[in-house]
């Protein structure tokens, strides 16, 4: 599970004392601890497409946060984030491609949109970028 990779890189960064490392993966893992309390409410357990969401979600907010420190020309502070987005997105599992998601379109009978967009979500959730879908289903439509 994603969440056990990024606990044992946890405590190999505290060992090696990289400070960019233990920052990001601390963050990831409180992220990971709340979603893990809102789905023991509803009796289920912490997936890892739950996780690849939270690593997405952490990883835009990085990417917005870098920004912002390009934007006020602090670019150490911007290099540093950049590390730490870099750090969390090798457990990011590899995500579709264009050509992939249209052979998997292609082989449905369904190809009315809301069909495909609830098909992708159910099978290919944290697998898939659903923006690229939806342009992708543009063309056979």
């Amino acid at each position: 599970m994603i969440l056990d990779e990024i606990k044992k890189a946890n405590i190999t960064a505290l060992k090696e004392k990289n400070q960019t490392a233990r920052a990001i993966y601390s963050v990831v893992m409180t992220k990971a601890m709340l979603e893990t309390v809102k789905k023991r409410e509803k009796n289920e357990e912490l997936t890892d497409a739950d996780m690849t969401q939270i690593l997405q979600k952490t990883i835009k907010e990085l990417s917005d946060e870098a920004q912002s420190y390009k934007t006020a020309g602090k670019t150490e502070q911007a290099e540093e984030v950049e590390k730490q987005k870099a750090i969390i997105e090798k457990y990011l599992p590899q995500m579709l491609s264009e050509d992939e998601i249209a052979d998997i379109i292609s082989k449905q009978e369904d190809k009315s949109i809301p069909n495909i967009m609830k098909f992708f979500k159910a099978n290919y959730a944290g697998k898939v970028d659903m923006g690229k879908v939806s342009v992708v289903l543009k063309k056979f439509n």
